[in-house]
């Protein structure tokens, strides 16, 4: 097992940020990781890096940290041979069979003059590596690096490499590197100011305001602050998406203009009150509206530009509670380091299971290679347009959004986002009429007219799938306002089936905390015969090798073996039978339950000597029924994402979302569809 010790070179560059930013990007390329964080000046319940850990990586093996108190009580009285010791254990205990093992060093303290030579100590007590996190905002920053490399060494261990994070516009990477005596540069990572917005809760914490009206307090970001020092139409050009605006109570005029800011679409921060003031009640109920849609409202004391002092002086660290911001930054800090070189000389063997980090970055990976053209019906819904937004920025793909330009640009405009210049917008009415005719010959046999063909591509999910057909995209992604009839019917009666197909089915990919596994069919078809089934296995496994997934295939059922009978369990016994024997190289058991396919103990006594039993990674399910309450139990209890479901058995990828679906679900299912579409075009 490799150890990596990262450490920092200055107070406040971002330890805990880029040392979990590490984990990930080691996640990625498939190592099983263990994260430790030795000492802690918090306490062992409350320290972020290990909350983050545990919640937001899935370590589950993340131990409690020492807190600081006993280890200066140890470090005091002589004892830090057995200090030591304790922290070997704890490191050890919590790493058992992974490939790598990361630990976060202390952040300096003046008050602790022991720190650096601890540090070194653990260091060399865990054989590990040291990783630097530097400051790149000044020169300073590269000197502080150059002395600490050469402490370092003097101490017994070796830097392989450094991270310079929130580095100024225009740093020099190769000119730093040729001044560090060789040591690697890992990544060069950039302020990101959308990943430092605070919540408005998080600002109520800080300022100790009294919440008057709550609205979603808990999840709006401040990106600006608006002083209501001056007139009214000084304020009003900054009442932006994302405005935290401070006002006096008496400002009716200010108030009034919050509220019809909010009333008009424009998601603001919220309204802080100073001089602890109130909003006067005719004004509240005259822009009842506004304050009953979620605007948050509160009160401080204190004048106005005080009030916005102290808001200038928020803590940069991530609330520990604010798991969505620091899933984004530690996203960012991966992204921006060198996978190629943290992984050099790494010898490890890589487990066949997939984690959640791997398949995520390979499924943005493969999708950015395959460089597709998707369509995206729904294109005036916000949540669509953020996701086609996100896919241009990440060139994951091409999107073309179907949708009025002016309706688009008024909800990106109430977003707060910008439109980029790359993303495509058709607009159906121009669009449509040179569709008319491609999709009567394509009906011809059910004796569409052109005229009933015009009115069927006013539904924008007719007119996204003709668009696929005559092959202008190359896929389709709807579903978030649609049923998923409405995604699935157009695709049966213009794209079809793919040849050798006879059934469209979906599958799901469930990001379990140490693995991915697949589930089918959970979307479409409400009792498959046993053929169906068969065909809908082989198509499940397609769709996990696709995906660097090892299939096998676990054929589900209330059964295992031949321990039961019933016409259900027969059923799915006669479908893995005609699997083997269509498809002999496909790896399959069944029928066979759920505990016995997922767990080794169980299936030593149920399943002696199947391929398949306590380590299946594809999931048959029997029916609609027990497939989507499956799917759906898993991942509501145990809070695992699901991607998908992703449609199988069709000539050209389109698929459908859950009507709930999150943007980044939206983003994941655009990635899927690109790939499809690759793979189709290779068969």
């Amino acid at each position: 097992m490799r150890t990596y010790f990262v450490a920092a070179t200055q107070p406040n560059v971002g330890l805990t940020s880029v040392s979990l930013g590490l984990l990930r990007a080691l996640q990625r390329r498939g190592l099983k990781v263990a994260f430790v964080k030795p000492v802690t000046k918090l306490t062992p319940d409350s320290e972020p890096s290990v909350l983050f850990s545990r919640n937001i990586c899935k370590v589950a093996t993340t131990p409690d940290p020492l807190p600081m108190g006993l280890v200066t009580q140890y470090v005091t009285d002589g004892k830090t041979d057995e200090l030591l010791e304790d922290i070997v254990s704890l490191v050890m205990s919590s790493s058992k069979g992974d490939d790598v093992l990361v630990v976060e060093g202390m952040h300096a303290d003046p008050s602790r003059a022991f720190i650096p030579r601890l540090s070194g100590d653990i260091a060399r007590s865990l054989q590990a590596d040291v990783v630097l996190v530097a400051s790149g905002a000044d020169a300073d920053g590269i000197a502080q690096t150059q002395h600490m490399i050469a402490q370092v060494s003097r101490a017994g261990c070796t830097v392989v490499g450094v991270i310079f994070n929130r580095v100024a516009p225009g740093f020099d990477q190769a000119a730093a590197s040729e001044q560090l005596s060789g040591v690697p540069i890992w990544g060069a990572i950039e302020n990101n100011p959308a990943l430092a917005t605070p919540r408005t809760i998080d600002i109520a914490r800080h300022l100790g305001a009294e919440i008057m009206i709550e609205g979603q307090i808990a999840t709006r970001r401040v990106r600006d602050t608006v002083l209501a020092a001056r007139s009214v139409s000084e304020v009003i050009a900054r009442l932006k998406p994302g405005a935290l605006v401070i006002s006096a109570g008496d400002r009716d005029d200010v108030i009034l203009a919050t509220a019809l800011a909010e009333s008009n679409g424009t998601e603001l921060a919220g309204l802080l009150l100073t001089h602890h003031s109130f909003i006067s009640p005719r004004i509240e109920r005259f822009g009842s509206r506004a304050f009953n849609s979620g605007l948050p409202v509160m009160r401080t004391d204190g004048d106005s530009y005080e009030t916005a002092a102290r808001i200038s002086r928020l803590p940069l660290a991530v609330p520990q509670d604010d798991l969505s911001r620091m899933d984004k930054v530690i996203d960012n800090m991966a992204e921006h380091l060198d996978g190629d070189a943290i992984c050099a000389g790494l010898e490890h063997a890589v487990s066949t299971r997939m984690s959640p980090p791997a398949f995520r970055y390979a499924l943005i990976q493969k999708a950015r290679a395959a460089n597709k053209r998707i369509v995206l019906p729904e294109g005036e819904e916000p949540r669509t347009i953020r996701a086609a937004v996100i896919c241009t920025q990440k060139e994951i793909a091409h999107c073309v959004l179907l949708g009025r330009r002016k309706v688009v640009q008024s909800v990106c405009e109430s977003l707060g986002i910008e439109l980029p210049d790359e993303l495509e917008i058709l607009e159906p009415d121009q669009v449509a009429q040179r569709y008319v005719a491609p999709m009567v010959e394509l009906r011809k046999a059910k004796g569409l007219t052109p005229g009933q063909a015009q009115v069927a591509l006013e539904d924008s999910v007719v007119l996204g799938t003709m668009m696929l057909a005559v092959g202008e995209v190359d896929g389709l992604v709807s579903g978030a306002v649609h049923t998923t009839a409405s995604t699935v019917r157009p695709a049966l009666q213009l794209i079809k089936t793919a040849p050798g197909s006879s059934i469209v089915s979906s599958c799901f990919f469930m990001l379990m905390p140490e693995q991915v596994l697949v589930y089918a069919d959970c979307a479409i078809n409400p009792d498959p015969s046993a053929p169906e089934l068969a065909e809908i296995a082989k198509q499940s496994a397609d769709s996990a090798l696709a995906f660097g997934i090892t299939p096998k295939v676990a054929m589900i059922s209330y059964s295992t073996g031949s321990s039961g009978a019933g016409d259900d369990v027969e059923k799915v016994r006669a479908a893995t039978e005609l699997a083997r024997t269509k498809w002999p190289d496909l790896v399959i058991d069944g029928p066979m339950q759920y505990d016995a396919a997922t767990v080794r103990e169980v299936a030593e006594q149920k399943a002696p000597g199947s391929s398949v039993a306590g380590q299946a990674t594809v999931f048959v399910f029997p029916d609609l029924n027990t497939g989507n309450t499956t799917y759906k139990a898993v991942q509501r209890s145990a809070n695992v994402v699901s991607v998908g479901p992703m449609l199988q058995g069709l000539r050209k990828p389109v698929n459908d979302l859950s009507r709930g679906a999150l943007v980044d679900d939206i983003v994941f299912t655009i990635a899927l569809t690109a790939i499809q579409a690759k793979a189709m075009a290779l068969d």
